[in-house]
C-alpha cells in the first residue's frame, strides 16, 4: 500500500507539473485512459493529449491526492481538481471538482487501464456551461 501511495503522489505531481508527457509516463506502453465512459485514449501520445486538454483549459491547474484505495487486484485514485478555466475559449470560472480513477496496474508496475470519472453535470455548471 505504501508503494501505491508513493506512486499516486508522484502521479499527482506529474499532473501539477503542467507537462502532459509526465502524466503519460505513468502508463504502460499500450495503457489506456478514459474519462466518464468516453472513448479510451490508448498509448502515450493519446494520453498526453487528454492530459494536455485539461492543462490547456486550466493553466493554473492543481490536482490534489485525496486517497488511494485498493479494491481486490485494482486500485482507486481519488483526486480533486482545482483551476480557473482561462484557457482558449475559457469562461474564466473557477472549478473545484472531485473524481476518481479506477486503475489496473500492469506487470510493469505502471497503469495499464485507468477509467476516470467525475460529476460531468457539476463540472459544466461550475465552468458556466449550463
Amino acid at each position: 500500500m505504501s508503494d501505491l501511495r508513493k506512486f499516486a503522489e508522484r502521479y499527482t505531481a506529474a499532473w501539477c507539473s503542467h507537462n502532459a508527457a509526465n502524466v503519460a509516463a505513468f502508463f504502460s506502453e499500450h495503457g489506456s485512459l478514459s474519462v466518464n465512459n468516453g472513448q479510451p485514449a490508448i498509448g502515450g501520445v493519446a494520453i498526453q493529449q487528454v492530459a494536455q486538454s485539461f492543462m490547456t483549459a486550466f493553466p493554473d491547474l492543481r490536482v490534489l491526492l485525496d486517497e488511494v484505495v485498493i479494491r481486490g487486484a485494482d486500485a482507486e485514485y481519488h483526486w480533486t481538481l482545482i483551476g480557473t478555466n482561462t484557457g482558449p475559449g475559457g469562461t474564466g470560472n473557477r472549478v473545484h471538482i472531485r473524481g476518481v480513477e479506477h486503475w489496473q496496474i500492469g506487470t510493469d508496475g505502471l497503469i495499464a487501464v485507468s477509467r476516470g470519472e467525475f460529476d460531468a453535470e457539476e463540472y459544466r455548471r461550475q465552468i458556466g456551461g449550463i
